[in-house]
């Protein structure tokens, strides 16, 4: 694998980095006066948040090399963000907080301003249903947080802030760069009196480094947002998105081998095209001074339609099999709660998380006789799958989630240095499903079930000096399965697949023990923690048999995380950061093995240098140590692994009046790597999704006065 950047001197970087951060005097700018809503859904103040928690501002983003939220946090949050047909615009981007490979994205919450923007299946989240220009700050809490969030919050949860900042914003940008790829984003905010009125919007177009990765995708938020007085506050935000893109396969071998530009024939016309709406709410009421409440509604309608000319994949262009496949669905919530004051008793929160969700998925194919089937069943040079078709006409299935859900979150001040907190959630779901034709994976599975899991967390929080502070922590958190887990597909002894009904899996449930804190060292920031968890039931895809299912051994999970950030002179801010995680099946067959597609190092680097006032440069590099292909939980011994890689970005902006210019050059080393592959359970071949090669984009930001 070709790449400019070599790992030993990145991490030398780093190092160095790190060492120099800690040396530099006059630091300024302290955690004390940051203000979140993540750690309790009510506004605190960071220190008294018993967990690891980063906030990237608005500065930090408009500063940066990110041209989409995806990476933004992977370049200056440093979080681990995958995806398969990777493109400009990073559509289908997934975030792993936790080390949990292949479900990585089900275990990590999204919000926006605290309300969850997840989908109900494995899906990514929709990030461009978010302008990025509407973004005030991202709020990156790593660690379980299911007592305050429930279900998913088991690696960690990002809640991107849109309110607040700046009364008056009104800019447009546009960006030009290779392949085709524009990207244009467009903001007005102004506040009238007590009234903020906002929009924002964005386009995005890329024509594809690859054959068939063409994308587009356009989306429009507009929100208003009344002060009510005396703290109290309300928002309506409506929100509409619609993205397209093209499939294409991936490159069979290992990664680095094999032609990166080269695509099946076959998949040729395959297109995904998704339209996102829905709106969230929220209130604000201050009932005396002891006592807050707030609420929050939202809705979401997702349709989604896949097309493949030939879904057999078969080397014959003669014969195919057409498919069309559509998904639909909805999610309805509401989120009470009360904040209460005691005093010298502390502070208790109290909350109550009600959800329905629905989806439904249709399948079509054109007919094929068996006989075709049966002549053309296997194609082991080009279709890195082995075996893929389906002989149905038609299939469909159903499913209805109904989730109820209290917690409570207490919090007891010991003395003036030292606080206690604890929590506990119950969350109970109702699951139903319908398929059309049900073939059960391990006999009679019943189609409707209920299911209940517990979380809790107890803290102890100690600000021995401004701006300093540690803190311990237990917390055990819950995942209940996405509702495309309810199915698999499997195939009979002639190769033909079907849809199989694994039954509705258990929630999973991991414990965490954690050490952290947040501290002031001269002119530096510096967070950390170590941590240590463990993962019964967890929800797994055994590639080989095509079901899902609860697996009957632990997994664990441990490592520690580090980020420091420091103002070197009023010209030049550097940070740093890393984790470093191992991820393993902790007993059974394969007991000791690694989480397949978890990389065990993460390391992050950022400068960014004013050289006048109207002139500044800046760039960030990541590090990913290698990781195994996606097998299941096999035996490694003798199996090769994903290389490890090191991608850069530099840019430079020069801001003249109210118009901003900026040059951008993304992996400017341009390195040669893969976020995901995997092994053909049928073929035994190793395949590959190719991430872009070097690009350049130019961007042009203009400000209304």
């Amino acid at each position: 694998m070709k790449q400019q950047f070599k790992r030993r001197p990145i991490a030398l970087f780093c190092g160095a980095l790190f060492a120099f951060g800690l040396y530099t005097s006059a630091f300024a700018q302290s955690s004390q006066s940051t203000v979140i809503v993540t750690g309790s859904r009510f506004e605190e103040n960071l220190n008294e948040v018993p967990a690891n928690v980063n906030v990237i501002t608005r500065e930090e983003i408009e500063n940066s090399s990110s041209n989409t939220i995806p990476q933004v946090l992977s370049q200056i949050g440093g979080l681990r963000v995958t995806g398969l047909n990777s493109s400009a615009l990073n559509l289908d981007a997934s975030v792993d907080m936790g080390g949990f490979g292949p479900t990585g994205n089900s275990t990590t919450v999204v919000l926006v301003d605290g309300i969850r923007i997840n989908p109900i299946d494995s899906g990514s989240v929709d990030w461009e249903s978010i302008p990025i220009d509407s973004i005030e700050r991202i709020e990156i809490l790593q660690g379980g947080a299911s007592v305050q969030y429930g279900n998913g919050a088991v690696g960690g949860v990002i809640n991107i802030i849109t309110n607040g900042g700046k009364k008056n914003i009104n800019q447009v940008s546009a960006s030009y760069g290779t392949w085709g790829t524009s990207i244009n984003n467009a903001i007005f905010k102004n506040t009238v009196e007590k009234t903020t009125y906002q929009i924002s919007a964005n386009t995005s177009n890329t024509n594809g480094w690859r054959p068939n990765t063409a994308a587009n995708a356009y989306s429009v938020d507009a929100k208003i947002s009344q002060d009510l007085g005396g703290g109290d506050r309300a928002f309506i935000d409506g929100y509409y998105g619609y993205t397209n893109s093209q499939i294409a396969s991936p490159v069979v071998g290992l990664v680095g081998s094999g032609n990166p530009l080269s695509v099946r024939p076959q998949n040729a016309g395959n297109n995904l095209t998704t339209n996102n709406s829905g709106f969230r709410q929220g209130l604000t009421k201050t009932i005396d001074e002891n006592f807050v409440a707030e609420i929050d509604t939202s809705y979401n309608n997702k349709t989604s339609f896949y097309y493949t000319p030939q879904a057999d994949y078969f080397l014959d262009l003669g014969s195919t099999q057409a498919m069309n496949s559509k998904l639909q669905g909805w999610q309805l919530a509401a989120s009470p709660r009360l904040k209460a004051n005691f005093a010298d008793i502390g502070t208790t929160i109290l909350g109550y998380d009600f959800s329905k969700a629905n989806q439904a998925g249709s399948n079509g194919y054109s007919p094929q006789s068996q006989a075709y089937i049966l002549a053309n069943q296997y194609d082991a040079i080009n279709n890195p799958y082995g075996y893929y078709y389906n002989n149905l006409l038609s299939d469909s299935q159903n499913a209805t989630q109904i989730n109820n859900s209290l917690y409570l979150i207490q919090r007891v001040p010991l003395g003036k240095i030292f606080e206690a907190s604890g929590g506990f959630r119950r969350q109970v779901q109702q699951a139903s499903t319908t398929n059309t034709s049900i073939n059960a994976a391990n006999g009679t599975v019943s189609n409707t079930q209920q299911y209940a899991a517990n979380a809790g967390d107890v803290a102890l929080n100690a600000n021995y000096l401004p701006g300093q502070r540690i803190y311990a922590k237990w917390n055990q958190s819950f995942r209940f399965p996405n509702i495309d887990e309810y199915w698999g597909f499997a195939y009979d002894a002639n190769g033909v697949g079907t849809t199989v009904f694994n039954g509705i899996l258990q929630p999973q449930t991991t414990q965490t023990y954690e050490v952290g804190g947040n501290w002031s060292v001269l002119n530096s920031k510096i967070t950390s923690s170590i941590f240590k968890s463990m993962t019964q039931n967890e929800i797994s895809y055994n590639p080989t048999t095509g079901y899902n299912y609860n697996s009957i051994y632990q997994t664990n999970r441990g490592g520690i995380l580090l980020d420091i950030t420091s103002n070197i002179t009023p010209s030049l801010n550097i940070g740093a950061g890393g984790k470093y995680q191992k991820s393993y099946y902790a007993d059974g067959p394969y007991a000791g093995n690694s989480i397949p597609i978890v990389p065990d190092t993460l390391l992050n680097a950022r400068a960014n240098y004013l050289i006048t006032p109207s002139w500044s440069i800046g760039g960030v590099v990541n590090y990913v140590s290698n990781q195994h292909y996606d097998t299941g939980p096999n035996n490694y011994s003798a199996a090769p692994v994903m290389p490890s890689y090191v991608v850069g970005d530099i840019f430079t902006s020069y801001k003249f009046q109210t118009v901003e210019a900026r040059i951008t050059v993304k992996n400017v080393g341009n390195a040669q790597y893969s976020t995901y592959g995997g092994v053909s359970s049928f073929s035994g071949n190793h395949f590959y999704y190719p991430s872009e090669p070097r690009s350049v984009f130019a961007t042009l930001k203009y400000s209304f006065n």
